[in-house]
């Protein structure tokens, strides 16, 4: 390879073209590529939702085998050496990472869906269907979706800080099983371009459809239209802060951010307990965890097979939502995989199972039941408004019923726009330091390639905004986690087959003395 080069072109080229040949009929026939690509998500939907539900639950169970077995002591890196972060600061870049401005959206309005559309035999708007509706968007953000996140990172960091492999790419952890032909040919190359285009197209949906969070709620708090040009300016200002945000790196960038806005969202959710119903909210959140207990391996593994008739929110949401999440599975463990040296296996799995979800919990909680309070006293109807409305005009209208409304709209802007900031900045990092020709065990990813990538996602997200297209590849975006799968299982098997060969349980740990 040509260390004169900043950039591997052989993998980033092809990936912009294929996204771009993609791209294209979607924009010029976006109505018609979305009937197609729906009604292929729907046949997927009727004939593996069994598989999708399996392969959340199977990768749990590996992820508590990889934690609780002696693969689990196993230190990424030196094991004389102090782990890079605080748990506090790497659990907060992994929140900001694996949570991001989704839980904003999710954690107010999800509930709405289900309490519209509820399981076989519940009544919609009922009480029941409610429950339903705040316990299902906390198992959306629940121990299998972190396990998709999480569970080709051993692989990932393993050849990064113990093997000290100078690029960080799938296809090098591939190589134990690959032999260096393959990983070094055409097969390498297509899995590497496999995970550009997946994180490129997601990056791009992400940058799109991310920003009406806040452009809803500028639109109530200034009393304007959204239109376009709002949309871009939010979208400009966005793109400003992560660009800059990647571009000072991970410990003065992205590591800053992601612990300011763990206490700025805090706050946020502690004013709303103590200015809003905290009582209604406190004994909701209480309810909404038993709910969910009570019912986790039913919402895990039920398909409806008995009930006849188009399939539920939940049943069908929970595949796209598995499916969605596979093609970020990628991204998320090569950058927790970058940041978790010095950490053990079992600290990166644990961490990544429980801070995400502890925190989403608490957010879906706190948004969801000041959203439930709303709708019961009558002050908003909820349930209406995000049928018949842009579900994210009802966002303000919610937050506008707290004392000081327009403060707490401003706020949520804010933390959003961050929340925001942070997925897309170790997004933006990320994909730097796949496509560079640097030693990534030693060196960060050139600042020029972090800002050239960037430039990249909001270029192709504009220009779908502007013209149409983005809305099919979201859920073309679901459907390339299929072969992402298949790539997950071989990741996890390979980091298996290099600990063994390493003996690394056996000499790669702390010892008693070791910090």
């Amino acid at each position: 390879m040509n260390k004169d080069r900043w950039i591997d072109y052989k993998i980033f080229v092809p990936s912009l073209l294929i996204i771009i040949g993609i791209s294209i009929p979607f924009a010029l026939y976006e109505s018609a590529s979305l009937d197609v690509l729906n009604e292929i998500f729907n046949y997927i939907v009727e004939v593996f939702s069994w598989g999708y539900l399996w392969y959340g639950v199977i990768l749990v169970a590996a992820g508590l085998y990889f934690s609780f077995s002696k693969y689990g002591k196993v230190v990424l890196g030196d094991p004389a050496e102090k782990p890079r972060f605080t748990l506090f600061e790497y659990a907060s870049i992994l929140i900001a990472m694996g949570v991001g401005s989704t839980i904003m959206r999710t954690g107010m309005l999800q509930w709405t869906s289900v309490a519209n559309d509820p399981p076989a035999g519940v009544d919609p708007g009922s009480a029941e269907a409610i429950l339903w509706g705040n316990a299902y968007s906390m198992f959306l953000w629940g121990f299998q979706v972190f396990a998709i996140f999480v569970l080709i990172a051993p692989a990932m960091g393993y050849i990064l800080h113990v093997r000290k492999r100078p690029l960080m790419r799938i296809s090098e952890a591939c190589r134990v099983l690959l032999g260096d032909r393959l990983t070094d040919g055409w097969v390498g190359k297509a899995l590497d371009i496999l995970f550009l285009v997946s994180i490129l197209m997601g990056a791009a949906v992400t940058l799109g459809l991310g920003a009406p969070i806040v452009t809803y709620n500028l639109s109530s708090l200034f009393e304007i239209e959204v239109t376009y040009g709002l949309t871009l300016a939010v979208t400009l200002i966005w793109v400003a802060l992560f660009s800059l945000s990647a571009y000072l790196g991970i410990e003065k960038g992205i590591k800053r951010l992601s612990t300011f806005n763990m206490y700025l969202a805090g706050l946020f959710a502690l004013f709303i307990i103590v200015l809003g119903p905290g009582v209604f909210i406190l004994n909701y959140f209480t309810d909404s965890v038993s709910f969910l207990l009570s019912n986790y391996v039913s919402i895990s593994l039920n398909t409806d097979s008995v009930y006849q008739g188009q399939a539920s929110h939940i049943q069908s949401n929970t595949v796209f939502w598995f499916a969605y999440s596979a093609t970020w599975a990628m991204l998320h463990s090569v950058f927790a995989a970058k940041i978790s040296k010095g950490r053990t296996i079992k600290e990166m799995i644990l961490t990544y199972f429980l801070a995400p979800t502890m925190i989403s919990w608490i957010a879906t909680g706190v948004l969801g039941g000041l959203g439930v309070h709303r709708y019961l006293t009558g002050e908003v109807s909820v349930l209406d408004l995000v049928e018949n409305e842009e579900r994210m005009a009802a966002i303000p209208v919610i937050l506008s019923t707290l004392p000081f409304g327009e403060l707490f709209i401003g706020a949520f802007i804010i933390v959003a726009l961050i929340f925001l900031t942070t997925t897309l900045d170790s997004t933006t990092y990320t994909v730097a330091a796949y496509t560079s020709t640097s030693d990534m065990s030693k060196n960060e990813p050139p600042r020029i390639l972090r800002i050239v990538v960037a430039g990249v996602i909001t270029l192709i997200s504009l220009i779908l905004m502007r013209v149409g297209g983005l809305a099919p590849l979201e859920v073309i975006s679901g459907l390339m986690g299929l072969p992402i799968i298949v790539v997950q299982f071989v990741l996890i098997y390979a980091a298996k087959k290099m600990i063994d060969q390493d003996l690394a349980w056996k000499y790669n740990i702390r010892k008693n003395n070791q910090v």
